[in-house]
């Protein structure tokens, strides 16, 4: 029986990759086959990725994904190489928190671009390529807990990834019809070097523990499993939707 997992060979893009749960995802890719393409704008993460990786198939970019720019540069150098592109996964994304009342103009646009406007305009060009090429490829957009919630202190974060959430939805009734998925990882509270402030903080961890039905945050590896199932054949007929790795905080009542 063919295996709906198997990612060999597959050539998938991962912005953010170098750090965090893109560099988990990227990760698993490569270590189930495929060729990875990992997009990042920051130094340091590179350098430790390029490291990690040296003996496998990864195409490392440094790109600001927020400059148009640079997402036709990115596009251009992987398709040169590749020739294809299978799978796209939007990882990228920043979080500055202020309450609603006090959040700066300028945080508030940094924020929107990175985390909505940019997975837009670099989804629309690898989409279009798809399209020309006649591939059936799968976008995966990385939204957040507070795309199903009002958290308090971070209004550009939350209306980011909620409007990333729908924006999935209608990019996905868009391109169906070219047999293009676009689907949702939604993670909960992982930890990662954008939350270790939180997790450091014993009281905030262990309140935020306490909403999810394990009982625990979830760890960079726990998103690997949805990451291989929507870039993989397994989700053929799966498109519009989320996949939620929250621990259960979502679906916890009292």
């Amino acid at each position: 029986m063919k295996n709906l997992f198997n990612l060999k060979d597959k050539v998938i893009i991962v912005t953010g990759g170098a750090s965090g749960n893109g560099l988990a995802i990227s990760k698993a890719y490569l270590d189930n086959g495929a060729k990875v393409v990992i997009v990042d704008n920051d130094n340091g993460s590179l350098k430790l990725a390029k490291k990690k990786f040296h003996k496998q198939s990864v195409e490392i970019i440094k790109a600001n994904v927020n400059n148009q720019k640079e997402r036709v540069i990115v596009l251009r150098r992987i398709t040169k190489k590749f020739k294809f592109i299978d799978c796209l996964v939007n990882n990228a994304g920043i979080s500055i928190s202020d309450n609603s009342l006090n959040y700066k103009p300028k945080n508030w646009d940094k924020t929107i671009n990175t985390n909505l406007s940019s997975i837009f305009f670099l989804s629309q060009l690898v989409i279009k390529y798809m399209i020309k090429c006649k591939i059936r490829g799968s976008i995966i957009n990385i939204t957040s807990l507070a795309s199903n919630f009002g958290m308090p202190n971070n209004p550009a974060y939350v209306a980011s990834k909620g409007g990333l959430k729908y924006l999935s939805k209608a990019m996905a009734v868009d391109v169906g019809k070219h047999g293009i998925r676009v689907n949702n990882i939604c993670p909960g509270y992982i930890r990662t070097n954008m939350t270790n402030k939180s997790y450091k903080n014993v009281s905030l961890r262990s309140a935020r523990a306490s909403k999810t039905i394990l009982n625990k945050w979830g760890e960079t590896s726990d998103l690997i499993g949805a990451a291989i199932y929507l870039a993989s054949d397994a989700s053929s007929y799966v498109t519009g939707t989320d996949l939620i790795v929250d621990g259960g905080w979502t679906a916890k009542g009292l």
